[in-house]
């Protein structure tokens, strides 16, 4: 199998590196990286149309080459798929994301959106974020996701699969929960500032409510049990299709 690695913290970020090489360690499979140049965190799914896309080939291991792109999470998976950089992969990986990917915030996630740029074209793909700012040792999650890779791509043939690994080490998670997104509610503030030139700028942060329901995401990491998350990209509400069509066929 050709494993994709891609990301939202750069190309040399930990999270990657340590999963590119768990990979090769642990399991047979071919792996490429086509990752950003740097961070690019809270990018959604946008892609580049006004900017050529640069490219800087890295070599490893003395066999692999990986690319360090100059656009978004979703344009890495877009040149490597459909602009041929790389083999057609047959599995797309996003991560290890350094900070949680949960609730209603895999809309903004560079890392989610490169995985469902994946499953948009064709491939399946995984998303894996370690829920913690804090805990650095990604280790544990690398090793995790390589013993547990054939058994989700088996079951996983067409869709994304959104995985949150505990921030902690291995010995405090306490288990694995099927998930459904939770709601992540902002309430946003714009902080109003004023630069050394005089110029007015804003600032945004907040306060953060979360949806910490059983059987959510949220709620998963917040008692330390890895969280997996299956997800498509029809956004369709099937519940509303009929009721808006009666509305209509009745004008």
């Amino acid at each position: 199998m050709h494993i994709l690695l891609t990301n939202d913290d750069g190309y040399n970020a930990l999270g990657i590196q340590t999963l590119y090489h768990t990979l090769r360690s642990h399991t047979n499979h071919d792996i490429s990286i086509v990752a950003p140049e740097g961070q690019r965190s809270a990018t959604g799914h946008s892609i580049t149309l006004f900017q050529p896309l640069f490219l800087t080939e890295h070599n490893f291991d003395g066999q692999q080459k990986g690319y360090a792109i100059s656009g978004t999470p979703s344009d890495c998976v877009k040149l490597a798929i459909q602009g041929g950089i790389v083999s057609r992969p047959d599995l797309v990986i996003s991560g290890i994301n350094l900070g949680p990917n949960l609730g209603t915030d895999v809309f903004y996630s560079g890392t989610v959106s490169a995985a469902m740029e994946g499953v948009l074209l064709g491939v399946p793909a995984i998303a894996v974020s370690l829920a913690s700012y804090e805990f650095m040792n990604f280790e544990p999650a690398a090793t995790y996701l390589s013993e547990q890779l054939d058994y989700i791509v088996q079951h996983n043939q067409t869709g994304l699969m959104n995985i949150n690994i505990p921030g902690k080490p291995l010995s405090e998670w306490r288990g694995v929960r099927v998930t459904r997104l939770g709601k992540a509610v902002y309430e946003n503030v714009f902080e109003r500032r004023v630069d050394p030139h005089g110029r007015s700028y804003y600032w945004q942060c907040g306060n953060l409510t979360q949806d910490l329901e059983i059987d959510t995401d949220l709620k998963a990491i917040q008692e330390d049990y890895v969280s997996i998350t299956p997800m498509h990209s029809d956004l369709t509400d099937f519940a509303c299709v009929k009721s808006w069509q009666t509305i209509f066929d009745k004008k």
